[in-house]
């Protein structure tokens, strides 16, 4: 008869492996309190108060907030942000998954495409405002311009036209988000079950019902990701308005953020601009997990 002994593992040895995550994850959680959670708790208490540098703050309460929210530019700016945001997330959408779609594949040759497509997601936005900014030259001598001109159109004053600026803005927006909703859709993509394609391509069902009933399922995990991020984005909107507009002309594609920028910056009300902010904060927090609820929703079905 032989007696079977377990092995227990010692205390330190759990207490050890329990510990070790959290000092990997200390830098991260150090900067984050300190660059994003305490300055973010500071501007919620500062929205309660009037700021005076050198007189001392005076405590306001909730008078920042209406007056943020009854000022009819703040009430414009929000009006061009849910304009601008939903474009730009149902355009980003809609062209990331046609890149996806075109780009979809082993070929080395695709792997440079996507490469080359995903540039605009990695260079910095405030670069790229600024050669949009150029193609956007409202003479003849612009990029755009010029090739409209080749049809006799033009030039058009694409930045300088109230009617015109927030939709060039959106355009450029576009070229932005799109490509990094593609390289999320195309994660999607690669799960979806090939033999689903052949088996529909044997049966004659065409290309439009094969994207509609087999591609759209298959990818709506994807797309749930896609749309709560760009939801987010285009809430948040700044460097685009503010490097090619910088919200004007005559307010015309003033947003949220830049708002809240000429409020805290060019006013110096710094308690306007952290009710401003945190509105936004709110908004935006209620937004994702609306986006959420229902994105699961969704999966159950």
């Amino acid at each position: 008869m032989t007696a079977t002994v377990t092995t227990r593992p010692r205390a330190g040895g759990l207490a050890k492996k329990a510990v070790l995550p959290w000092l990997f994850l200390a830098p991260g959680l150090l900067l984050a309190l300190v660059f994003k959670f305490l300055p973010m708790g500071k501007g919620i208490w500062l929205s309660f108060f009037k700021v005076r540098p050198f007189l001392g703050d005076k405590w306001v309460g909730l008078d920042n907030y209406t007056r943020v929210l009854t000022d009819h530019r703040f009430q414009d700016a929000v009006g061009h942000t849910l304009l601008l945001g939903i474009g730009q997330s149902l355009g980003s959408i809609v062209v990331g998954f046609a890149l996806a779609l075109l780009l979809e594949g082993q070929a080395r040759s695709l792997k440079i495409m996507r490469t080359a497509v995903f540039l605009p997601v990695v260079t910095a936005t405030a670069v790229v405002g600024e050669l949009w900014r150029l193609m956007y030259y409202p003479t003849s001598d612009g990029l755009i311009n010029h090739a409209l001109g080749f049809l006799g159109i033009g030039p058009v004053q694409f930045l300088d036209d109230p009617g015109t600026a927030l939709w060039a803005t959106m355009a450029m927006g576009i070229w932005i988000a799109a490509p990094y909703n593609m390289v999320i859709i195309l994660a999607g993509l690669a799960g979806v079950d090939r033999s689903l394609y052949e088996a529909a391509a044997m049966d004659g069902v065409s290309l439009l019902q094969r994207l509609r009933h087999i591609t759209l399922p298959a990818i709506r995990p994807a797309l749930g990701i896609v749309l709560t991020l760009a939801a987010i984005r285009g809430l948040r909107v700044f460097t685009e308005v503010y490097v090619l507009t910088g919200g004007g002309p005559a307010g015309s594609t003033e947003v949220w953020m830049t708002r809240a920028y000429t409020l805290g910056f060019t006013r110096n009300d710094i308690g306007g601009a952290s009710a401003a902010s945190v509105v936004l904060l709110c908004v935006t927090l209620l937004l994702t997990v609306t986006v959420n609820y229902f994105r699961k929703r969704g999966d159950v079905r």
